[in-house]
């Protein structure tokens, strides 16, 4: 009896219990549902905001909810983004002897709703003298006009408030140039032409052009105060900034790893090279060849376009024996003569015999821009160079990235073992960090110690020249280098080619491009011919019996190994007589040769590139003019004249019939670009301030916002069309920008929201998560409580 009524008490206090815990799991699980319902109710209502009829808009996105990359333009509704325009690019190459002309046509697509201006920062070649910009409207062509840099933004301006379609060309750097579009209407294609003459480069029997296609990201070092001026005295510092329009050349960038490539270019190159041609090939991109007899190729990109990573390379031999060693074209324009000429002086017999002794500091750059491929080609370039030195030279290796480390601390004797040494230290150098190259190049030209007596000082470069900040570095190597040589040597795919250029040139050294592992033993072997080999020194160009009023470059530079000596002059008569007499010395043995004019063949565009090397030799000589304003003058005078885009002119272009209503707002970006092929998206942007947003917002945008989303395959060059009706429904509420004031509400507003850094796990999904480690913690709980009642002491 007694035991079932205990029975019975277990069974009445477990009832209970089981009741208790029954009620308090319902009301658990009624306070998740509520939870979840709230979080789906915030993010529903954040979502996308309902249009006027009360439906879902999906043409707002928000950039967390997205995970690919495009760029997106402020909507109307605050923390909400639309499309931005797309671009294509087709570009033809005609080659006629030694000069190349080049149409780049560019395709701005709008796919939103609202009417837009486009900003695509692009490269050229640093020689390009670029001369024509045209906008198709329909079937009409409108032509750009060069006008003085101020004065053709303002006529841009102008015209973009009054809603006619207009674009503007500006020179950033010799090979930066930024193309700005307005008032590209709803769902229209603008089209815009850019045209330029360019000479072919020669070096060693082999000619080759190259078409730059991306803008790699440039490091751009923070203004610093490096002197005091009392002069004006204040005995205030003015901070010097080293990167001009550094906001300019700034654009934003994809990141690979999660987004399809943008900006296809489609490329046909038309050869007529006036030799007998033997191989053609182009070592970064497939291609196909058609011959149209001996001296004739079209080439064109296999497939039909190619993403915009990476610069494209063209080289071409001649037959067998046929190679030439002399040009002369020319040219006549308004009643003056205009001359291009070209040849390659004869090895002297000894010269191989007389090599002297080497000083060769290497300067590597192990920056973030280089990892990848870049590091790998460097250090093999490095350490086959290292290889080579003789016992009775001496050599240092600097290496930088946003630090320097100088290895040895001073040249030492190219033995053995210090060989070894070097070696081994640059093969383990890894690429990461900013790019302060001023420091390493500094220490490389003024800290290795005096010249020995009879020796060769020379300073070699490896680095891709992704910086901003080229005029600092050119005027160091002009004031320090004394009596060293720089030979540039540039890596990757998409190099700074103005930079290694003009710092060979003013260092009276040489540039080698090197785009791939397999061009390392042939460039470098190149080059190293060149640095055993005494240069041409002393060289100059004089007419007899004809009256030249300039010759380009001024002064001629120093030649190497393999390399002709190339040369523009403008002649005061339409008809000229006479001889051009070129003069040069290898060691001690003097060397001439005579070209008469009156054989000279007919070219075209050699009065433009005579007045773009003109416009350079200006420049280079910027030092010896304290008046910046007479220096612009002099600069302006020539590019007025041979209507060419310079740093102080530029070429606009507007249709006198409005197109933009006047109550409809005008929204504005800046076009994204990709990232150089073979770059680490993670080692350029790190965690910190980029132009970039990465997937997971890990990455800041400091720029312009790139929001993640899909990129159709056809703008990557892919096969499949895209829907443009969908991608016009797909953006459809543009930002307005109305005034200035307004322009810059927006644009703070969009930087604003995208700039905050977001965690790589939604906060719904956390959440979710608390909640349910509550409600297991609860179970957790109820089932201790559960063994206590039934197994502890009553």
């Amino acid at each position: 009896m007694f035991l079932d009524d205990e029975c019975a008490t277990t069974r009445l206090k477990a009832r209970n219990l089981f009741s208790s815990f029954s009620i308090a799991m319902t009301a658990l699980a009624a306070l998740t549902a509520m939870l979840f319902s709230l979080v789906t109710v915030a993010r529903a209502e954040t979502a996308a905001p309902p249009d006027r009829s009360g439906q879902q808009l999906a043409s707002l996105i928000r950039p967390n909810d997205v995970n690919s990359g495009s760029l997106l333009f402020p909507s109307k509704e605050p923390g909400y983004y639309v499309e931005a325009p797309r671009l294509k690019t087709d570009v033809e190459i005609d080659v006629t002897g030694p000069v190349s002309r080049v149409k780049v046509t560019q395709r701005f697509q709008n796919p939103s709703k609202g009417w837009v201006e486009g900003t695509y920062v692009f490269p050229l070649p640093e020689s390009a003298a670029v001369d024509t910009l045209r906008i198709q409207i329909g079937d009409r062509f409108i032509e750009g006009q060069i006008k003085p840099r101020e004065e053709a933004r303002q006529i841009y301006e102008d015209a973009k408030a009054q809603g006619k379609k207009t674009a503007l060309l500006e020179q950033q750097r010799p090979n930066i140039f930024t193309n700005q579009v307005a008032n590209i209407g709803p769902g229209e294609t603008i089209v815009v032409q850019i045209e330029y003459q360019q000479a072919v480069h020669q070096s060693s029997g082999e000619f080759s052009l190259r078409f730059p296609t991306v803008v790699a990201p440039r490091y751009n070092p923070q203004p610093i105060v490096q002197s005091v001026e009392f002069n004006n005295g204040t005995g205030f510092a003015v901070p010097q900034d080293p990167v001009p329009n550094r906001q300019k050349i700034e654009a934003p960038v994809l990141d690979p790893r999660a987004n399809a490539k943008i900006n296809p270019v489609a490329l046909t190159v038309h050869l007529k090279a006036g030799f007998p041609l033997g191989e053609v090939k182009s070592a970064f991109h497939e291609i196909n060849i058609a011959e149209n007899g001996p001296q004739d190729r079209t080439i064109s990109l296999k497939g039909e376009a190619a993403p915009a990573d990476r610069d494209f390379e063209l080289t071409w031999k001649a037959a067998p024996g046929k190679t030439p060693s002399a040009g002369l074209f020319r040219e006549t324009k308004d009643g003056k003569t205009y001359l291009l000429a070209f040849v390659t002086p004869p090895t002297a017999p000894d010269a191989a015999a007389k090599q002297p002794k080497r000083e060769v500091v290497f300067v590597i750059d192990n920056s973030g821009s280089m990892s990848g491929p870049s590091i790998e080609q460097a250090r093999t370039s490095l350490a086959l160079a290292i290889s080579k030195l003789q016992p009775e030279d001496r050599f240092n290796v600097i290496r930088f990235d946003d630090t320097m480390t100088d290895y040895f601390g001073n040249l030492v004797t190219a033995t053995p073992d210090n060989r070894e040494k070097a070696i081994a230290y640059v093969r383990g150098l890894t690429a990461d960090g900013g790019t302060e190259m001023l420091p390493a190049l500094s220490d490389a030209l003024r800290n290795q110690g005096p010249v020995a007596d009879g020796a060769l000082r020379q300073v070699v470069f490896l680095t891709d020249g992704a910086i901003g900040n080229e005029q600092q570095l050119f005027q160091e190597i002009s004031q320090n280098r004394a009596d060293a040589r720089v030979f540039t040597v540039g890596i990757g795919s998409a190099p700074n080619t103005y930079f290694m250029t003009k710092a060979a040139e003013v260092g009276r050294g040489t540039y080698t491009a090197i785009g791939s592992q397999d061009q390392v033993a042939e460039r470098m072997g190149e080059l190293f011919n060149k640095l055993e080999n005494p240069a041409m020194t002393d060289i100059a160009a004089t007419f007899a019996d004809a009256k030249a009023e300039n010759i380009t470059p001024n002064p001629m530079p120093d030649l190497y190994a393999g390399e002709p000596v190339v040369l523009t002059a403008q002649l005061a008569d339409a008809q000229p007589v006479g001889k051009l007499q070129i003069v040069g010395k290898t060691g001690d043995q003097p060397w001439r040769v005579e070209m008469d004019i009156a054989n000279a063949a007919d070219g075209k565009g050699i009065s433009q590139l005579w007045a773009r090397r003109k416009i350079d030799d200006i420049e280079a000589r910027a030092y010896e003019i304290q008046d910046r304003a007479v220096l612009d003058k002099q600069v302006e005078a020539v590019a007025l004249a041979h209507h060419l885009v310079s740093r102080v002119t530029s070429l606009v272009a507007v249709d006198v019939t409005p197109s933009r209503p006047d109550d409809q707002p005008l929204g504005s970006a800046k076009l994204p670009l990709n990232l150089p092929a073979g770059w680490d998206f993670g080692k350029v942007f790190g965690e910190g301030e980029s132009p970039v947003i990465a997937p997971n917002g890990q990455h800041k945008a400091s720029v312009d916002p790139v929001s993640p989303d899909d990129v159709d395959s056809d703008e990557a060059g892919g096969t499949s069309a895209p829907d443009l009706r969908a991608r016009v429904e797909l953006a459809s509420q543009i930002a307005a920008a109305p005034t200035p004031a307004t322009a810059g509400m927006i644009a703070r507003q969009a930087t604003s929201n995208v700039n905050l850094p977001q965690t790589a796990t939604p906060a719904e999904r956390n959440i979710m998560i608390g909640l349910l480690l509550i409600a297991l913690a609860s179970i957790s709980a109820g089932l201790m409580q559960l063994r206590r009642r039934f197994f502890g002491r009553s």
